[in-house]
This record gives C-alpha cells, structure tokens and sequence, in this order.
C-alpha cells in the first residue's frame, strides 16, 4: 500500500478527469482524486473500488479497475 499526499497537481488533475468526464460536485471528487493519484502512479495501475462505474469514467483505459 502507498499513501501518497495530495499535492495542487494531483488535483488540478483530478479536476481535469471531472471536466473530461462531465462530471462536477461532491459526489465524484474523491472518486477523481483517486483516480488522478493512480494515474500518477507508475504503470501498470490497477484500482480496488466498490465503485467500479465513476471510477472507470475517470480513468478511461488507463486503469484496470476491479470491483470488490
């Protein structure tokens, strides 16, 4: 496991998945700082969620996204 701290540039890169998903408010933004943090991650990235939709809207086909 990594804890990895949220910096200004992983969130204007969070905020960039929301506007490329058309997403926007409370509800996806911590699904959209997950995904900004895995995408920074060195590849292949792989993400446990049990909300596998909005996270695979974020990440497009630069994740394996894995429902548990």
């Amino acid at each position: 496991m990594v804890i990895a701290p949220v910096t200004a540039e992983i969130a204007r890169h969070a905020a960039g998945l929301l506007a490329d998903a058309g997403l926007h408010g409370h509800k996806y933004a911590i699904d959209a700082m997950l995904s900004a943090t895995a995408l920074a991650a060195p590849g292949p990235v792989t993400v446990l969620t049990s909300d596998p939709d909005d996270i695979a809207n974020l990440c497009g086909r630069s994740a394996t996204i894995i429902k548990i």
